[in-house]
């Protein structure tokens, strides 16, 4: 069974509406200081985060990167949570102890996003594998950036994969930029390349389009499923936004305006097959008002309480000992 809020063309539109209002809402709030830190923007790049996660089932899982918070919401996460992550607040989906960059949500198999450049692949494959031992038929996806593609850990994790037949879908989304570095000018051979090399199929997908996207990936989570080992998708796309939010104050100069003002005519949520008709009307409107009662959410969660700061820093529920450093 597919995730239900994700089942038909609607239903995928609502959701990139919902990522691309949530991301427009957290621009605001670190502009005005509500966020720390700033955030790492998924605006443009909605449709591969809503194509890949429209072919996963409610028990697949995934791995997420420090541009998180769209693979989060397609999976299902509870935007208000994801909110009151970001405010660090006791509501968040950790407690407000991950921030913009760390949100999981293992109920929903959301296995966490990850500030480490394509970290997130070896604990896909780890899970993927521990999976298929206990007899489950779980998929996990793992998105991870172009910047990725030179990691180590990558290559290790598409080689294991492979060896082990590990039930994973590699997303790669090649928004043309590590940073601020080309893609163009830092990876050797291709990305498809960096699959085949271990015997993994891989293709290239038109990123901006939600359906290719999910036609892709069903595919290869058909392939995974049914024993079929690991597959490899490149997904074309673009962020709108700064790399990060703290870039506006360097007025970096890496991409013409005419380059991304190029890539916005080719919005995901304007090439949708529901955009245009009155229905997309209908859900604009909608989300505007659960992200309404989201922000409120948010904004009325608890602060931390200080002397809870040592709380969840060991697994086994250890405490550090009274005034030891930390």
């Amino acid at each position: 069974m597919s995730l239900p809020h994700l089942a038909d063309p609607a239903g995928r539109y609502r959701t990139m509406r919902l990522i691309r209002s949530f991301e427009e809402l957290a621009l605001e709030w670190v502009r005005s200081g509500l966020v720390v830190g700033g955030t790492h923007p998924y605006s443009g790049q909605e449709a591969v985060a809503v194509g890949v996660c429209a072919a996963l089932d409610p028990a697949d899982q995934l791995t997420s990167t420090h541009r998180g918070h769209g693979h989060v919401l397609a999976k299902g996460a509870d935007p208000g949570r994801l909110l009151a992550e970001l405010l660090g607040r006791v509501g968040g989906l950790n407690g407000g102890r991950g921030g913009s960059m760390h949100a999981a949500d293992f109920s929903l198999g959301i296995l966490g996003a990850n500030g480490i450049v394509g970290a997130g692949a070896p604990i896909a494959v780890g899970a993927a594998w521990a999976a298929r031992r206990r007899g489950e038929p779980t998929v996990v996806a793992s998105f991870f950036g172009d910047g990725a593609l030179n990691q180590g850990v990558l290559l290790e994790s598409l080689n294991l994969a492979s060896i082990w037949r590990a039930p994973v879908v590699f997303v790669c989304e090649n928004n043309g930029y590590a940073t601020t570095l080309p893609a163009a000018s830092a990876v050797g051979g291709s990305a498809c390349g960096r699959a085949a090399a271990f015997g993994i199929p891989a293709e290239t997908v038109d990123g901006m389009d939600v359906e290719a996207v999910r036609a892709a990936a069903e595919r290869a989570v058909r392939r995974a499923r049914s024993g079929g080992g690991p597959s490899f998708l490149e997904c074309l796309t673009y962020r709108f936004e700064a790399h990060h939010t703290m870039e506006r104050r360097f007025r970096l100069t890496y991409r013409t305006a005419e380059e991304v003002a190029s890539w916005r005519e080719r919005d995901p949520l304007a090439s949708s097959p529901v955009a245009g008709l009155p229905e997309a009307a209908a859900i604009d409107r909608e989300v505007v008002e659960l992200l309404s009662t989201a922000a409120e959410f948010a904004l009325t969660s608890a602060e931390p309480d200080p002397a809870t700061a040592t709380d969840h820093l060991y697994a086994s529920g250890l405490r550090p000992r009274s005034g030891a450093a930390l």
